[in-house]
């Protein structure tokens, strides 16, 4: 889940490369380090804590090299410290590495490198990297200039686990190779320089035209060039692809946070997600997809898998599924899935939603159902994602960058998304057409209700204000409600530290009332008019026991009976999801806000989770 960066070229590499890292710094940041070819050797300087520490190390201005490598680092083997920090070096300080994922078989690789005479000076997995290209680079006679290249293939070959890697080595000055297995990084092509990130967002600035790697290549850039190689070292061709995202989306444009300003990029990311292939008066289109009416009639059974807040989403695209298509779907967590073996052939068809996708967990996942013959689906927000680029089939929401570490409108783009594939699969099958047709229009009118929702922010804010300094909250709702009660939840967890738990509000009586007592705050959705009085009489049960309580509702309820109630727009409850969540997400917001916290790097968190 950390950061890298990489840059060569004819500008001074150092002030890019940190800015890079502050672009990434969703990514880790306990530490971070650079690491530049200078004209008599590698420098190396790096210090535990944010990426803006680097501006005082001593030195750090007089660097003059052209080719450079970066890190910011969120902490896996060995605590935060300048000893931990990337980049590392071998023991000659010939090669200089930064590494993001998980060595799993680095202990055998550290013993074997012990017994060969080297010295370890950290506690992380990567260090075994460099000092492992050192050996066969010292055992390798032959002084061609493709030396340095198969030293960094041998120890590849070696390693078991994830990596994104950049390696600079003082013995080729002109030049850096990378590779990756199971771990994001792109390349971006510029005018006689090229850029390297884990993520397009952190050099988005300086070009939209980008390579990317599959697992095991290899790819050796100058300043002029990039070659690919395959892990035989074969040459292999790539083409650049244009990514048309706005650099200023990786901006804050004037909001005092991320978080807050991709909250209020809501209403166009759904408006963008819904794109040309929702339109009300004619049938949905995925271009990308070819099912028929026969395969989809087959289908035993649908797994959306996913982690997080995407979970959360795929249980809002459970609902539609079942109640428009007939089909039985089922929702799991990606990290519990395949460790379980499921129940998934030819006739399953499995959905995997992954925001960056690059989580570790639903990739894993996602391959062992391709094992199972299953056909596989993929929901990501980035085009030529790892796991975009397994499946059988990809669709994309079109959120635009998302840096805060709490995903918000990647969300709400992933309900909109995957509410249409529902509504793509129910007119294939010809199911529901009364209910289809009245759920496009719904759709169609939602962005504007989505701004009519983020003007109810000065009430949520002053609820907030009343309750920051809670210790515990609890998040109730029935149905379709209970799913956005669970993303509530999650969100006032990651950024304002505060234990919060969602239930079903049905099962209060059935053990957490028990929790309930004077003043603790209780927060309620209630959009389905089917369940909402059920609802009411669930909350009154907490009111009748002194709790605070918030209400979001789209429904005729009697709000005196409560402390605060945000009254959302009306919409159907297919999608009300989408709208009730927007209260909650701006609640943990200000709450976060409140008591002084660093919204979007909230702490031992990272944007994507890419180890398991």
């Amino acid at each position: 889940m950390c950061g890298i960066v990489g840059y060569i070229g004819h500008q001074k590499a150092s002030p890019i490369l940190i800015n890079g890292l502050i672009r990434l710094e969703y990514r880790g940041y306990d530490s971070a380090g650079i690491s530049t070819i200078e004209s008599d050797c590698l420098s190396l300087m790096k210090d535990k804590g944010r990426v803006k520490n680097l501006y005082d190390l001593e030195g750090i201005d007089d660097l003059k090299g052209t080719i450079g490598i970066a890190h910011t680092r969120w902490a896996t083997h060995g605590k935060p410290a300048k000893e931990n920090s990337h980049p590392h070096m071998d023991n000659s300080k010939t090669f200089s590495v930064v590494h993001n994922g998980i060595i799993e078989n680095y202990h055998e690789l550290r013993k074997f490198l012990a017994d060969n005479g080297y010295t370890f000076y950290s506690q992380t997995d990567t260090e075994v990297i460099p000092n492992l290209v050192h050996y066969y680079y010292s055992k390798d006679t032959n002084n061609d200039n493709q030396k340095f290249l198969r030293a960094v293939n041998h120890a590849c070959h070696d390693l078991k686990g994830s990596y994104a890697i950049e390696i600079i080595c003082n013995d080729y000055k002109d030049l850096m190779i990378v590779t990756r297995k199971d771990s994001p990084l792109v390349i971006g092509k510029g005018e006689e320089e090229n850029y390297i990130s884990s993520d397009i967002p952190a050099i988005l600035s300086f070009t939209k035209n980008f390579y990317l790697l599959d697992d095991l290549d290899l790819a050796v850039l100058t300043r002029n060039d990039v070659s690919f190689y395959d892990s035989n070292l074969n040459p292999i061709a790539k083409a650049t692809q244009s990514i048309e995202w706005n650099a200023t989306s990786a901006e804050k444009d004037g909001y005092e946070d991320f978080m807050l300003k991709e909250i209020y990029e809501q209403p166009t990311a759904i408006r963008e997600t819904m794109g040309a292939k929702f339109n009300e008066a004619s049938k949905c289109e995925f271009d990308e997809l070819n099912f028929t009416k026969e395969y989809l009639s087959n289908i035993d059974k649908i797994y959306i898998v996913a982690c997080g807040t995407a979970m959360h989403a795929g249980l809002v695209g459970k609902n539609a599924i079942e109640k428009l298509c007939h089909i039985t779907t089922e929702v799991d967590v990606a990290s519990e899935f395949r460790y379980r073996d499921p129940l998934v052939d030819e006739n399953t068809l499995c959905i995997f939603i992954s925001q960056s996708g690059e989580t570790a967990d639903t990739i894993a996942a996602l391959k062992l159902c391709k094992e199972k013959k299953a056909k596989t689906l993929a929901i990501s927000n980035v085009i030529g994602s790892s796991i975009t680029r397994e499946a059988d089939y990809s669709i994309y929401t079109h959120a635009g960058p998302e840096i805060a570490v709490a995903s918000t409108k990647a969300y709400t783009s992933q309900v909109m998304l995957i509410t249409i594939l529902a509504i793509y699969f129910a007119e294939i099958l010809e199911r529901n057409t009364d209910t289809l047709s009245q759920l496009k229009k719904d759709i169609m009118a939602l962005p504007a209700k989505v701004e009519e929702t983020l003007d109810l922010s000065k009430s949520i804010q002053d609820f907030s204000k009343k309750v920051y300094q809670e210790k515990d909250i609890f998040f109730l709702g029935r149905g379709i409600d209970e799913t956005v009660a669970r993303e509530g939840s999650l969100k006032l967890k990651e950024i304002s530290y505060i234990h919060s738990e969602s239930y079903p509000a049905g099962e209060l009586k059935h053990g957490p009332i028990a929790l309930i007592e004077n003043d603790i705050t209780v927060v309620s959705i209630m959009t389905d008019p089917t369940l909402v009085e059920k609802t009411v009489s669930n909350i009154q049960e907490v009111v009748t026991r002194g709790a605070k309580t918030l209400v979001i509702t789209n429904q005729d309820v009697d709000a005196d009976r409560f402390d605060m109630t945000i009254k959302i727009p009306k919409t159907n409850p297919f999608i009300s999801p989408i709208l009730s969540i927007i209260p909650l997400q701006l609640f943990s917001y200000y709450i976060s806000k409140e008591k002084g916290l660093d919204v979007d790097k909230p702490r031992n968190l990272a944007k994507s989770v890419t180890v398991e």
